[in-house]
């Protein structure tokens, strides 16, 4: 029998506790940490042990899980967790942090002897708590077995990108991919927005591409939760979403790319959150379009 590892997952947010769940659905052993240990408390009822220190989540651990804000709050909590870490373990660098923090955080790996995987996960709430996300991993053939388990609870699939997590492959695949669904929905509040403005039933539009080459079911989603008023609880937040976008951005300044809708959809976002909307789901970059939040 396959050993099943020991598991320790750090941030348990709207997607590190659905990963964490997910764990321990098929059945390895977890040990949670939150900063705010009240979000991580009920995963006790799913056998996990919270903990109050990181360095406490990672004593033990084959493989250590981080779901955190950004690469800063990653660093951060695994200095923390250091005096605790066990070398030889597997670190699954889960965050979207973008790839200028990913030769420190590699280096950080390198001198505490922990096996590096850069591996963002692509999906929002409910992929994750159906545990189908795609994990894009980048990482050595020697420890792929030992985190193999871990990928395929959280995950539908493993899309390896190739062997040197500290090249940042699977990073760079992740906002290439975070890019087309930062636009998109911008893009769909826009149509919103000009519809109201117009008196344009948005439903005579959704009509008008129906089928059609132009027509988008993750328009459609978007779209209705706008329309329906359900932007709570976020698939993926307004706030976490314009970091995502500016981490778009300085990638492609870093690399001579000027990405004016990335940055449009970074200064959306941004106007929404300053509006109140920072926890709603990102669709709610719809009211950055107007002065106020428009009435129904």
């Amino acid at each position: 029998m396959t050993h099943q590892p020991t598991v320790s997952v750090l941030g348990t947010g709207i997607m590190g506790a659905a990963m964490a769940r997910n764990l321990r659905r098929a059945g390895l052993d977890v040990h949670a940490w939150n900063r705010t240990r009240e979000k991580a408390e009920p995963l006790a009822t799913d056998g996990a042990r919270v903990t109050d220190t990181p360095a406490e989540a990672v004593e033990g651990a084959d493989v250590v899980l981080t779901m955190l804000y950004d690469g800063n709050t990653v660093l951060d909590v695994m200095r923390e967790a250091a005096p605790a870490l066990r070398p030889g373990a597997v670190w699954a660098q889960c965050t979207t942090a973008g790839i200028d923090l990913i030769t420190d955080l590699a280096a950080f790996a390198h001198e505490h002897g922990l096996v590096f995987y850069d591996a963002p996960v692509l999906g929002t709430r409910r992929p994750a708590e159906a545990g189908q996300l795609t994990v894009l991993a980048a990482g050595p053939e020697e420890a792929r077995e030992t985190v193999a388990p871990v990928f395929d609870a959280v995950g539908v699939k493993t899309v390896w990108t190739g062997d040197d997590g500290g090249a940042g492959s699977a990073s760079r695949l992740k906002l290439v991919a975070n890019s087309w669904v930062l636009a998109a929905t911008a893009a769909a509040g826009e149509v919103l927005a000009l519809s109201k403005a117009l008196g344009v039933d948005p439903q005579n539009f959704f009509d008008l591409i129906e089928g059609g080459p132009l027509d988008m079911g993750y328009l459609r989603a978007k779209a209705a939760l706008v329309l329906e008023g359900k932007l709570s609880p976020a698939s993926f937040a307004v706030a976490t979403a314009e970091k995502d976008a500016r981490l778009i951005v300085e990638a492609g300044e870093r690399e001579g790319v000027r990405l004016d809708v990335a940055t449009a959809t970074a200064e959306r976002l941004a106007r929404a959150a300053a509006q109140g909307h920072a926890d709603e789901d990102m669709a709610a970059a719809y009211f950055a379009s107007f002065e106020q939040k428009p009435g129904d």
